[in-house]
């Protein structure tokens, strides 16, 4: 039976699951805004922006026309240095936001304006399996068998894929033994693996879950719970022995909002995230928040996982991006040369 993974989400967290969303009728508002935000946050933004919505006309007396914009973290970091104004950006990672301030949009040392290095809340890399898990796949060794067929988004367009790169990167560094070159043979195993490799995070899921394509399917763990949380009997989750700390950003674009004067809504709508509401609503659709006390009411749902951080293991994101992903990096290496 062919499952319609996306209206699955939408049924299961209240979302139109549209590309653009509106959340605020727009002949009552009396401002607009877009949250140019990645591929697995529509659910959570289009509650977010309801709860935030009423609280801001509570406070000010005055209406928004909240907008999303979603897509693989890459491209939409390229589509605001292209032009499209959006008020706020968040992020699968640190680095596209660098992108983006590189242009001169957003200003210099953002990732200090807000706690936490401006990333509210965290997740981690996963691992979807079908009930049962046929082929036995219990950490990223496994990944590497002959047979099994792994999906995942492509690094060059996604954050997502990044994080999963290098989680698998970092898994082969803290072997015995584990050197960059071990890496490398190691994660271009694991890539000549891929059956299919989909532009951005929510296509993959659509890809293993609604077509039936792969084995294996590399996530967000925020991702994988809300497919258990709607198709339990049909899928497993998989945490590996240790996985990267995943910390989505978030950043005001300081060039739009001097134009259009919402600098102050901006703000606001940026530290509602760390709120305790915030935070709430972040646990609610999964993701770990950093406030520790509703992380502790919610740590049944969060199995412990030992992590590394990016910083800890590739000196950061600059480093690891002209490394890794730049053209003609060693991403590109190993998968060129899979063809």
């Amino acid at each position: 039976m062919k499952i319609n993974f996306k209206a699955l989400f939408a049924s299961t967290l209240c979302v139109a699951g549209l590309n653009l969303t509106l959340t605020t009728a727009s002949h009552a508002a009396d401002r607009e805004f877009l949250n140019v935000s990645y591929d697995a946050t529509r659910e959570f933004y289009d509650e977010f922006n309801q709860s935030f919505g009423a609280y801001w006309l509570k406070r000010t007396g005055k209406t928004v026309n909240f907008k999303q914009s979603h897509g693989g973290s890459g491209k939409q970091a390229r589509a605001v240095v292209d032009g499209l104004k959006g008020d706020v950006v968040t992020l699968a990672l640190a680095n596209d936001i660098n992108e983006i301030a590189k242009s001169g949009q957003i200003n210099a040392g953002w990732e200090k304006e807000f706690p936490y290095n401006s990333a509210p809340y965290t997740s981690t890399i996963v691992f979807m399996v079908r009930k049962g898990n046929p082929k036995n796949i219990k950490d990223w060794t496994d990944l590497t068998k002959p047979g099994v067929q792994i999906i995942t988004p492509n690094p060059k367009t996604g954050g997502l894929p990044r994080w999963i790169y290098l989680s698998a990167w970092g898994y082969a560094l803290k072997q015995p033994g584990g050197n960059d070159a071990k890496a490398r043979e190691f994660v271009s195993k694991m890539y000549h693996n891929v059956k299919v490799m989909d532009p951005a995070a929510r296509a993959s899921m659509t890809t293993f879950a609604e077509r039936g394509i792969g084995d294996v399917l590399l996530t967000w763990e925020n991702e994988a719970m809300i497919s258990k949380k709607t198709l339990g009997n049909k899928f497993d989750i998989i945490y590996p022995s240790i996985s990267i700390l995943t910390e989505p950003s978030v950043a005001i674009v300081d060039k739009t909002v001097e134009k259009n004067g919402n600098k102050w809504l901006a703000t606001g709508y940026i530290n509602y995230l760390y709120s305790p509401l915030g935070q709430e609503m972040a646990a609610r659709h999964f993701y770990r928040p950093r406030n520790e006390k509703v992380l502790a009411k919610y740590a049944k749902q969060f199995p412990p996982l030992k992590t590394f951080t990016i910083d800890e293991v590739f000196g950061g994101w600059a480093k690891a991006q002209q490394t890794h992903f730049v053209n003609g990096g060693v991403f590109d290496q190993i998968y060129s040369s899979k063809r």
